[in-house]
């Protein structure tokens, strides 16, 4: 049994008492077996997502020196502007170019640990070359973080937990992060065939919810039998993404699954997308939460059902020993996901991560195999944080 296509679920029926156990079924299906859905009717405000893909495809419209004023590299943050082709994804270039903004925090103290230099202010356009840019965008993120807790409840409840379960999760500054991303199509990119806009991965935290900004084919899921199954764009619709941070804290239960974006046909234009991602604390530990015998046994008969087998090659971040806190595995993927960010801020982290990658490397060359053959343990490595 695997999935072949993408479940769209309707988040008013959990506003309603006689519609809300509906919700919650169709929930609990396409956590345990999909790990991709698509919402509908959220309560985030129309006019306010039109102004975010308004102004998030206006800021790739600015002069270049006028993005490169912001540029990632300015800043120890990891927040900012990305030229194309400057992130990699699974040892090859993502060609995309994009912004990463996060709700609001204050630099960090020189007693703080490293990696809560991640908490930082935003690096933001000139608002007198973007006006409004700003305001829209802080307002869109409160608003997206207030939905994906509340969306975190209604997992829990799905899947027989506390509506409060992820709780110690969290933290009374929470950071939440977002990236506006413009992947050229193929003419622009002057290539012949295919091109990866992002390679295969998971994303690494809770869960992510990405706003399909134009009307462009591209996201693709992968399921359990190694295919790969388009995730159009439907206007009102947000994607989620279950992340390994779920994944790992449910005891598997929850399934983090993975995904790529293929880049855009020549002459179809630029593909826009704009996914925000659900922090959880820097400071929160590997310790799964006490997950009742009778949930975990849902995602057993699952995996019973499709033979034992689960098909996953993807680098795991939440590894238990590895790090002593998420921040710290969190810093590490940033480093190897934007190099010339480490190469400025924290080249001894740096240059363990790349005598790790020439191993790693190696063995990639070495085992790799079509998707649809693969069944293999997951590595040690942790996989970067990625967009859609």
């Amino acid at each position: 049994m695997s999935f072949s296509s993408i479940p769209i679920l309707d988040l008013s029926l959990a506003r309603d008492p006689t519609t809300k156990p509906q919700l919650l079924n169709e929930l609990r299906h396409a956590l345990l077996e999909v790990g991709f859905l698509y919402i509908k009717n959220t309560g985030i405000p129309e006019n306010l997502i039109n102004e975010v893909i308004s102004l998030g495809k206006a800021f790739f419209d600015l002069p270049e020196e006028k993005k490169l004023e912001i540029e990632m590299k300015n800043a120890p943050s990891f927040l900012g502007y990305n030229k194309l082709g400057m992130e990699i994804t699974r040892f090859k270039t993502d060609w995309r170019e994009q912004i990463d903004l996060s709700t609001p925090h204050p630099v960090p103290g020189p007693d703080d640990p490293l990696y809560r230099n991640l908490l930082a202010p935003n690096l933001w356009p000139d608002p007198h070359a973007l006006p409004g840019f700003r305001d829209v965008y802080e307002d869109y993120m409160a608003k997206m973080g207030d939905m994906s807790m509340e969306f975190t409840s209604l997992i829990a409840e799905a899947i027989g937990l506390p509506r409060d379960a992820f709780a110690q999760f969290f933290d009374d500054a929470q950071q939440h992060k977002l990236k506006i991303v413009k992947y050229p199509d193929l003419e622009e990119l002057g290539v012949e065939g295919e091109a990866q806009g992002v390679g295969p991965h998971k994303d690494s935290m809770l869960t992510s919810y990405l706003l399909q900004a134009s009307h462009h084919r591209g996201l693709q899921v992968q399921n359990a039998e190694g295919q790969w199954v388009d995730c159009p764009p439907i206007d009102g619709t947000f994607v989620v993404a279950i992340g390994q941070g779920m994944e790992a804290l449910t005891q598997g239960v929850c399934q983090s699954t993975t995904h790529r974006v293929q880049s855009p046909a020549r002459g179809s234009g630029a593909r826009y997308s704009i996914p925000f991602f659900q922090g959880v604390s820097y400071d929160a530990t590997f310790e799964s939460m006490d997950v009742p015998d009778s949930v975990k046994k849902l995602r057993a008969d699952i995996l019973e059902k499709r033979g034992g087998q689960r098909l996953d090659d993807i680098e795991f971040t939440f590894i238990k020993g590895m790090w002593s806190r998420l921040g710290e595995a969190t810093l590490m993927n940033r480093i190897k996901s934007h190099p010339d960010v480490g190469e400025r801020w924290y080249p001894e982290l740096l240059k363990k991560i790349r005598a790790d990658q020439a191993e790693e490397a190696a063995k990639f060359a070495a085992t790799e195999k079509p998707a649809s053959t693969k069944s293999t343990p997951l590595p040690t490595q942790p996989q970067s944080i990625s967009a859609h």
